[in-house]
């Protein structure tokens, strides 16, 4: 993994990086400029340079993660349980929608995690057709001791954008965000 601080370094190895140099979507998108119109090209290069991004940033945590036998999803859940407040509890609809996945998808995550001590599904005794799912202590320290792994393998991959850049990225990308989805 790459040092934290020196942040003159990362700014000038992302100038060296980017200055006049081509990356891999310039390419893809070069050999089909003529077959689109300027804003739909430009929009299809930020896609794909966000999957791409997305696909790095996945592989390289999932890396970090495997020595330790934790999967990305398995933290990504545990995660999600722990910012829901003091007892750490959510409905499986909850879950699912903060993960983003099917209802399938999250049946069969909660049953493996349950399978391995780290969280319980009831049913809502406010409402048995909803089943609430709540980390366990066991869960709970076993998120705490790979989140750093997690942080550390998220900002080796990040740390050649200089600070700045990485605010104006992310405010873009909120933009966008809250554009898709509306705000929180």
């Amino acid at each position: 993994m790459m040092p934290r601080g020196g942040g003159q370094e990362r700014a000038d190895l992302m100038d060296q990086r980017s200055a006049g140099q081509q990356d891999y979507v310039d390419r893809l998108i070069g050999a089909m400029t003529h077959t689109h119109e300027p804003d739909v090209t430009e929009a299809k290069a930020l896609a794909y340079r966000l999957r791409r991004l997305a696909h790095r940033l996945e592989t390289d945590i999932k890396r970090e993660l495997a020595p330790h036998g934790i999967e990305l999803w398995e933290l990504e859940l545990l995660a999600c349980l722990i910012r829901s407040g003091p007892d750490h509890r959510l409905s499986a609809g909850r879950l699912m929608a903060q993960l983003q996945l099917t209802s399938g998808a999250i049946t069969n995550r909660v049953a493996r995690l349950e399978g391995k001590g780290w969280l319980v599904r009831e049913v809502d005794p406010n409402d048995r057709r909803s089943v609430l799912v709540t980390l366990t202590p066991a869960g709970y320290e076993r998120a705490l001791e790979v989140f750093s792994i997690k942080t550390d393998a998220e900002f080796s991959l990040l740390a050649s954008i200089p600070p700045d850049a990485q605010r104006r990225i992310n405010e873009d990308l909120r933009s966008v965000l809250i554009a898709l989805e509306g705000p929180a």
